[in-house]
């Protein structure tokens, strides 16, 4: 995967099966931004997010997990978003579970945030695609999903 950084909706963005269209797609992100990002191709993965709350005392709740209906490769926007997942294993669910309390922690954010994995369908193997820590789009649908005012509980962690 080439992509385009600071280019906004995968503007620039592609995948390359050889060197000439790699050195092609280059060229094309080259023309949108200074610097261009190679990604691993993770086309047929799992999309999964989770919404994640911490407070100051350092107490973390996984208030939903949510899995696009679509694989990676489909961006959310035109996907469907099933809150909350119904494809993964005991273990997988824990296994992300358990990741994101700790990268939450890890970054010390205080509030509300989200965090998006490719998990390959054939083994436990995952990436971390993106950490919003606010509110995102899918922060009202996780809301919405399961009564939990997140962004309520979002403003009230960050005035103290």
């Amino acid at each position: 995967l080439v992509r385009a950084a600071f280019a906004l909706g995968g503007l620039g963005s592609g995948f390359a099966d050889d060197e000439a269209k790699l050195r092609e797609q280059c060229e094309k992100a080259f023309a949108i931004s200074d610097q261009v990002l190679i990604d691993q191709d993770l086309r047929g993965w799992k999309e999964i997010e989770y919404e994640v709350v911490r407070d100051s005392r350092d107490n973390c709740v996984t208030v939903c997990n949510m899995e696009n209906f679509d694989p990676v490769g489909v961006h959310t926007g035109d996907s469907i978003v099933v809150a909350p997942s119904q494809t993964l294993s005991n273990r997988e669910y824990f296994n992300l579970r358990d990741t994101s309390i700790k990268v939450i922690r890890s970054l010390g954010i205080i509030g509300e945030c989200n965090i998006q994995y490719a998990l390959d369908p054939n083994s436990e193997e995952y990436c971390i695609i993106e950490v919003n820590a606010r509110l995102s789009r899918s922060s009202a649908l996780a809301s919405k999903a399961t009564g939990y005012p997140l962004a309520y509980v979002a403003t009230k962690l960050s005035l103290g």
